[in-house]
């Protein structure tokens, strides 16, 4: 995950399907408000009104996509915004359909905690166990515990930097966790264990290793059953390790690479939607649906899977540097003002999605080239929620104070310059 750099504080188009989409916002519409298959955790959101933005918000809404798919070289983007007291939009936008499947990259995070919290309550493991309890085949990480995989604390350093490239070129390697954890934990000083936070690959590769050997089962299978099941997503899973789409229909995955003469190749971008999810694992293997991402999203910021007595994001953790005082992380988890969620991405795929527990504001995107920062996927979920939260009420309803520490003018900016294809001029 990159830095979120060079933003201060504040002091119609190419949209497809027009007709189903409409038809899509409304039954999305339903779920936000509360509405869950049987035997399925309810989530407690304020019930969203059906029908679609305000016109003046909806252009606002498209042009911020269209914007930031035209920065990144995307082709498509699958997006959803909802603002319980005024409208939704649910569009595949460019080259996408509403229900293809992409992957969900860092989002994948919150769901391997809440893995770990189920099994906590289940006294499978505690949050102080030691990694090295669990995971005896790496050594010299003394002194990390669950917990601080989970939250980001533990030090450890990433592996896909080196070896981002390889994984590229070799889309169908089956990678082995205890492969991917060594490159990351180099390095490593036990004094750094739980000072602050420091984003980590490995830290949350090592937390799928440990609960899969606790629980004796694959963490596919754990996640399944303790996540994804009782949320009812239906169409979210952690795949194997043979090389396959993230679905089916699938949002095509690309990545603009430099050409002969050492520019982007953003008119030519390479197709890299098949490959093997075991180089993700469990800190971005995950695959979904925008329809998913949103529930899930939704629950995770209101704790919906929370066992009693438990509130992970009880402490959470300044990010440092120059990243701006709203942006705290914890529980695999960031905290964005008043939103939780999470961004990141993967190869093909720069994907965003945060909630507002107190409102029930949700926006969600994923865009389909990752030649640029992921950053570039935070921003534009910050600008479509900066829109959002302004949406004017329909009939009855009451616009929330929902205040957000940024405009929506900043992070198109932001996304202005970071840029790495052609904008619109």
């Amino acid at each position: 995950m990159s830095t979120i750099t060079g933003v201060s504080m504040p002091s119609g188009s190419g949209f497809r399907r027009a007709a189903a989409l409409v038809a899509a916002g409304v039954t999305l519409a339903l779920a936000l408000a509360g509405c869950s298959p049987e035997g399925t955790v309810e989530i407690e959101t304020p019930t969203q009104v059906e029908g679609a933005f305000p016109a003046e918000t909806q252009a606002q809404l498209e042009a911020a996509v269209s914007f930031a798919m035209a920065a990144t070289g995307s082709t498509g983007a699958v997006v959803s915004v909802s603002s319980p007291w005024s409208g939704s939009w649910v569009a595949g936008v460019g080259e996408a359909e509403v229900d293809d499947a992409f992957r969900v990259a860092q989002l994948t995070r919150p769901m391997v905690c809440d893995l770990l919290y189920q099994m906590v309550d289940q006294g499978i493991v505690a949050l102080d166990d030691e990694v090295r309890d669990y995971v005896t085949s790496v050594a010299g990480i003394e002194g990390v515990t669950l917990q601080m995989l989970c939250d980001g604390t533990s030090g450890l350093g990433r592996y896909e930097q080196a070896l981002q490239g390889t994984a590229l070129q070799l889309p169908t390697r089956r990678w082995n966790g205890n492969e991917l954890a060594a490159y990351g934990i180099t390095g490593f000083d036990p004094a750094r264990a739980g000072v602050g936070y420091s984003d980590s690959d490995t830290g949350y590769v090592l937390l799928g290793l440990a609960l899969e050997n606790a629980a004796n089962r694959s963490v596919s299978s754990l996640l399944k059953d303790d996540v994804f099941r009782p949320l009812g997503l239906n169409s979210t899973s952690l795949p194997g390790s043979v090389a396959a789409a993230p679905g089916d229909p699938a949002l095509t995955g690309l990545l603009s690479q430099p050409g002969a003469d050492g520019a982007l190749a953003c008119a030519e971008p390479t197709d890299v939607t098949v490959r093997s999810a075991s180089f993700f694992f469990t800190d971005s293997g995950v695959v979904s649906t925008i329809a998913d991402v949103v529930r899930y999203t939704q629950a995770l910021a209101t704790g919906a899977l929370a066992p009693e007595g438990t509130d992970r994001f009880a402490t959470p953790h300044t990010l440092g540097g120059d990243q701006p005082s709203w942006l705290t992380a914890a529980g695999g988890a960031l905290q964005a003002g008043s939103l939780v969620g999470q961004y990141g991405s993967v190869p093909g795929y720069i994907t965003a999605a945060f909630s507002d527990p107190a409102t029930g504001m949700t926006v969600a995107v994923t865009l389909n080239n990752s030649a640029a920062s992921d950053t570039v996927g935070a921003y534009l979920a910050w600008e479509l929620a900066s829109i959002a939260s302004k949406a004017p009420a329909a009939s009855g309803q009451t616009v929330p104070d929902a205040g957000l520490p940024w405009t929506a003018q900043q992070y198109h900016d932001a996304i202005a310059a970071a840029a790495v294809c052609p904008l619109p001029a």
